[in-house]
Protein backbone atom coordinates (compact mmCIF):
# COMPACT_ATOMS: atom_id res chain seq x y z
CA UNK A 1 0.00 0.00 0.00
CA UNK A 2 0.75 3.60 -0.76
CA UNK A 3 1.90 5.80 2.15
CA UNK A 4 1.35 9.52 1.82
CA UNK A 5 4.36 11.17 1.33
CA UNK A 6 6.16 13.26 3.59
CA UNK A 7 6.58 16.38 1.83
CA UNK A 8 3.12 16.85 1.76
CA UNK A 9 1.64 20.17 3.89
CA UNK A 10 -1.40 19.36 5.63
CA UNK A 11 -1.97 23.17 6.66
CA UNK A 12 -0.39 26.31 5.41
CA UNK A 13 0.04 29.86 6.57
CA UNK A 14 -1.91 32.52 4.00
CA UNK A 15 -0.80 36.30 4.54
CA UNK A 16 -3.78 37.76 2.49
CA UNK A 17 -6.03 35.58 5.12
CA UNK A 18 -3.43 36.14 8.36
CA UNK A 19 -4.07 32.64 9.11
CA UNK A 20 -3.04 28.91 9.20
CA UNK A 21 -5.75 26.74 7.14
CA UNK A 22 -6.04 22.98 6.82
CA UNK A 23 -5.25 21.39 3.20
CA UNK A 24 -7.85 19.21 2.51
CA UNK A 25 -6.15 17.57 -0.74
CA UNK A 26 -9.03 15.11 -0.90
CA UNK A 27 -11.14 17.99 -2.22
CA UNK A 28 -8.46 19.10 -4.85
CA UNK A 29 -8.40 14.98 -6.04
CA UNK A 30 -12.31 14.88 -5.86
CA UNK A 31 -12.31 18.48 -8.04
CA UNK A 32 -9.83 16.75 -10.94
CA UNK A 33 -11.03 13.47 -11.31
CA UNK A 34 -14.24 14.78 -11.76
CA UNK A 35 -12.84 16.79 -14.40
CA UNK A 36 -10.86 14.37 -16.37
CA UNK A 37 -12.00 11.10 -15.91
CA UNK A 38 -16.08 12.26 -15.80
CA UNK A 39 -16.78 15.92 -17.44
CA UNK A 40 -14.48 15.84 -20.21
CA UNK A 41 -14.51 11.96 -21.42
CA UNK A 42 -18.18 12.55 -21.19
CA UNK A 43 -18.03 15.94 -23.31
CA UNK A 44 -16.09 13.62 -25.79
CA UNK A 45 -18.50 10.69 -25.99
CA UNK A 46 -21.73 13.39 -26.55
CA UNK A 47 -19.81 15.07 -29.30
CA UNK A 48 -18.92 11.70 -31.10
CA UNK A 49 -22.06 9.85 -30.59
CA UNK A 50 -24.41 13.07 -30.32
CA UNK A 51 -24.47 14.15 -33.50
CA UNK A 52 -27.68 13.16 -35.58
CA UNK A 53 -28.35 10.91 -38.23
CA UNK A 54 -27.21 12.72 -41.73
CA UNK A 55 -30.11 14.10 -43.70
CA UNK A 56 -30.65 16.11 -47.25
CA UNK A 57 -30.09 19.18 -45.79
CA UNK A 58 -28.66 18.68 -42.60
CA UNK A 59 -28.56 21.26 -40.08
CA UNK A 60 -29.97 24.55 -41.35
CA UNK A 61 -29.78 26.86 -38.36
CA UNK A 62 -27.50 28.90 -36.93
CA UNK A 63 -25.06 27.40 -34.56
CA UNK A 64 -26.10 28.07 -31.03
CA UNK A 65 -26.77 27.16 -27.87
CA UNK A 66 -30.30 27.66 -27.70
CA UNK A 67 -30.77 25.48 -30.56
CA UNK A 68 -31.68 22.02 -29.63
CA UNK A 69 -30.45 20.51 -32.92
CA UNK A 70 -26.47 21.74 -32.31
CA UNK A 71 -26.52 20.35 -28.06
CA UNK A 72 -24.04 17.83 -29.11
CA UNK A 73 -21.94 20.70 -29.86
CA UNK A 74 -23.18 23.14 -27.47
CA UNK A 75 -22.01 20.35 -24.45
CA UNK A 76 -19.02 19.51 -25.87
CA UNK A 77 -17.96 23.40 -26.22
CA UNK A 78 -18.96 24.76 -22.93
CA UNK A 79 -18.73 21.41 -20.86
CA UNK A 80 -14.78 20.99 -21.88
CA UNK A 81 -14.48 25.27 -21.11
CA UNK A 82 -15.84 24.51 -17.85
CA UNK A 83 -13.81 21.27 -17.38
CA UNK A 84 -10.27 23.82 -18.28
CA UNK A 85 -11.50 26.75 -15.87
CA UNK A 86 -12.08 24.73 -12.82
CA UNK A 87 -8.88 22.87 -13.68
CA UNK A 88 -7.02 26.15 -13.65
CA UNK A 89 -8.78 27.08 -10.25
CA UNK A 90 -7.94 23.72 -8.96
CA UNK A 91 -3.97 24.06 -10.16
CA UNK A 92 -4.04 27.53 -8.39
CA UNK A 93 -5.22 26.70 -5.15
CA UNK A 94 -2.84 23.75 -5.19
CA UNK A 95 0.35 25.47 -6.06
CA UNK A 96 -0.85 28.52 -3.94
CA UNK A 97 -1.22 26.47 -0.64
CA UNK A 98 1.69 24.39 -1.62
CA UNK A 99 4.05 27.32 -2.27
CA UNK A 100 4.93 26.74 -5.79
CA UNK A 101 5.48 24.23 -8.47
CA UNK A 102 6.85 21.35 -6.73
CA UNK A 103 8.75 19.63 -9.45
CA UNK A 104 7.13 15.65 -9.02
CA UNK A 105 5.54 13.78 -11.61
CA UNK A 106 2.75 14.59 -10.71
CA UNK A 107 3.02 18.39 -10.59
CA UNK A 108 4.63 18.24 -14.23
CA UNK A 109 1.73 16.01 -15.72
CA UNK A 110 -0.99 18.11 -14.19
CA UNK A 111 0.60 21.71 -15.85
CA UNK A 112 0.80 19.74 -19.02
CA UNK A 113 -2.52 18.60 -18.88
CA UNK A 114 -4.13 22.15 -17.60
CA UNK A 115 -1.83 24.28 -20.33
CA UNK A 116 -3.07 21.16 -22.87
CA UNK A 117 -6.47 22.26 -22.24
CA UNK A 118 -6.29 25.69 -22.35
CA UNK A 119 -4.67 25.52 -25.76
CA UNK A 120 -7.25 23.23 -26.72
CA UNK A 121 -10.07 26.43 -25.86
CA UNK A 122 -7.79 28.85 -28.07
CA UNK A 123 -7.52 26.13 -30.74
CA UNK A 124 -11.27 26.05 -31.23
CA UNK A 125 -11.98 29.64 -31.02
CA UNK A 126 -9.22 29.67 -34.27
CA UNK A 127 -11.10 27.11 -35.57
CA UNK A 128 -12.96 29.55 -38.36
CA UNK A 129 -15.93 30.19 -40.05
CA UNK A 130 -18.93 27.46 -40.58
CA UNK A 131 -20.71 27.91 -43.80
CA UNK A 132 -22.67 25.25 -45.68
CA UNK A 133 -24.78 25.15 -48.96
CA UNK A 134 -27.83 24.92 -46.46
CA UNK A 135 -27.11 26.86 -43.81
CA UNK A 136 -29.39 29.68 -42.49
CA UNK A 137 -26.57 32.44 -43.89
CA UNK A 138 -26.48 30.90 -47.44
CA UNK A 139 -28.46 30.87 -50.39
CA UNK A 140 -29.10 27.73 -51.86
CA UNK A 141 -28.33 29.13 -55.32
CA UNK A 142 -25.50 31.53 -54.65
CA UNK A 143 -22.19 29.71 -54.39
CA UNK A 144 -20.17 32.29 -53.04
CA UNK A 145 -22.98 32.56 -49.57
CA UNK A 146 -21.64 28.55 -48.86
CA UNK A 147 -18.01 29.42 -48.51
CA UNK A 148 -16.80 28.56 -44.57
CA UNK A 149 -13.65 26.91 -43.22
CA UNK A 150 -15.69 24.05 -41.88
CA UNK A 151 -17.41 23.57 -45.50
CA UNK A 152 -14.87 24.25 -47.70
CA UNK A 153 -12.41 22.22 -45.27
CA UNK A 154 -10.06 25.17 -45.92
CA UNK A 155 -6.43 24.28 -44.71
CA UNK A 156 -7.20 26.19 -41.32
CA UNK A 157 -10.01 23.95 -40.83
CA UNK A 158 -8.05 20.84 -41.73
CA UNK A 159 -5.12 21.77 -39.04
CA UNK A 160 -7.60 22.56 -36.43
CA UNK A 161 -9.32 19.25 -37.00
CA UNK A 162 -6.10 17.51 -37.14
CA UNK A 163 -4.77 19.28 -33.74
CA UNK A 164 -8.04 19.28 -31.98
CA UNK A 165 -8.65 15.85 -31.73
CA UNK A 166 -5.24 14.31 -31.50
CA UNK A 167 -4.47 16.93 -28.79
CA UNK A 168 -7.32 15.73 -26.76
CA UNK A 169 -7.05 12.16 -26.43
CA UNK A 170 -3.20 12.85 -25.48
CA UNK A 171 -3.95 15.67 -23.24
CA UNK A 172 -6.62 12.98 -21.68
CA UNK A 173 -3.87 10.34 -21.20
CA UNK A 174 -1.21 13.08 -19.07
CA UNK A 175 -4.28 13.72 -17.05
CA UNK A 176 -4.52 9.70 -16.45
CA UNK A 177 -0.91 9.71 -15.32
CA UNK A 178 -1.66 13.25 -13.37
CA UNK A 179 -4.23 11.44 -11.36
CA UNK A 180 -2.55 7.85 -11.06
CA UNK A 181 0.77 9.91 -9.40
CA UNK A 182 -1.11 12.18 -7.62
CA UNK A 183 -3.26 8.91 -5.84
CA UNK A 184 0.43 7.23 -5.38
CA UNK A 185 1.62 10.69 -3.12
CA UNK A 186 -1.20 11.01 -1.63
CA UNK A 187 -3.48 7.56 -1.33
CA UNK A 188 -7.35 7.32 -1.52
CA UNK A 189 -8.25 3.51 -1.39
CA UNK A 190 -11.98 4.18 -2.70
CA UNK A 191 -11.11 6.90 -5.11
CA UNK A 192 -8.47 4.94 -6.34
CA UNK A 193 -10.94 2.01 -7.11
CA UNK A 194 -13.59 4.43 -8.66
CA UNK A 195 -10.75 5.59 -10.90
CA UNK A 196 -10.08 2.39 -12.00
CA UNK A 197 -13.91 1.17 -12.87
CA UNK A 198 -14.36 4.78 -14.98
CA UNK A 199 -12.15 4.06 -17.79
CA UNK A 200 -14.16 0.29 -17.74
CA UNK A 201 -17.61 1.95 -17.38
CA UNK A 202 -16.90 4.47 -20.34
CA UNK A 203 -15.66 1.40 -22.45
CA UNK A 204 -18.60 -0.59 -22.53
CA UNK A 205 -21.25 2.74 -23.38
CA UNK A 206 -18.76 3.25 -26.46
CA UNK A 207 -18.27 -0.64 -27.60
CA UNK A 208 -22.60 -0.48 -27.41
CA UNK A 209 -22.83 2.87 -29.46
CA UNK A 210 -20.51 1.16 -31.97
CA UNK A 211 -22.34 -2.06 -32.52
CA UNK A 212 -25.20 0.31 -32.30
CA UNK A 213 -23.69 2.14 -35.31
CA UNK A 214 -24.51 5.20 -33.45
CA UNK A 215 -21.12 7.29 -34.66
CA UNK A 216 -22.32 9.76 -37.97
CA UNK A 217 -20.05 11.05 -39.80
CA UNK A 218 -20.15 15.18 -38.97
CA UNK A 219 -19.28 16.75 -41.96
CA UNK A 220 -22.21 14.62 -43.74
CA UNK A 221 -24.71 15.52 -40.06
CA UNK A 222 -24.01 18.98 -40.51
CA UNK A 223 -23.89 19.65 -43.98
CA UNK A 224 -25.89 16.95 -45.26
CA UNK A 225 -25.22 13.65 -47.38
CA UNK A 226 -25.31 14.82 -51.11
CA UNK A 227 -22.38 14.87 -53.11
CA UNK A 228 -22.58 18.21 -54.08
CA UNK A 229 -20.29 18.68 -51.24
CA UNK A 230 -16.85 19.69 -51.00
CA UNK A 231 -15.73 17.30 -48.65
CA UNK A 232 -18.39 14.48 -49.77
CA UNK A 233 -17.00 14.85 -53.01
CA UNK A 234 -13.64 14.44 -51.27
CA UNK A 235 -14.34 10.94 -49.89
CA UNK A 236 -16.80 9.63 -52.64
CA UNK A 237 -14.88 6.66 -52.89
CA UNK A 238 -14.62 5.82 -49.35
Amino acid sequence: MFEKMPHIKEEVYLDFLGRTIDIHWNYHAYLMVGIWLVLVPLCVTIIRYGKPRPTEFGLRRQVHVRHIEWWWFSVHKYGLSAAVFLSLCGAAVAMVVSGGFSGSVHAILGTLTVVLGVIQIVAGMLRGTHGGKYYSKADPDDPATWQGDHYSRTTRRRIFEAYHKTAGYFTLFCAVGAIGSGLMQYPMPILARIVFILPFVFLAFWIAMEFLERRYDGYRAVHGYGMEHPYNKEREFL
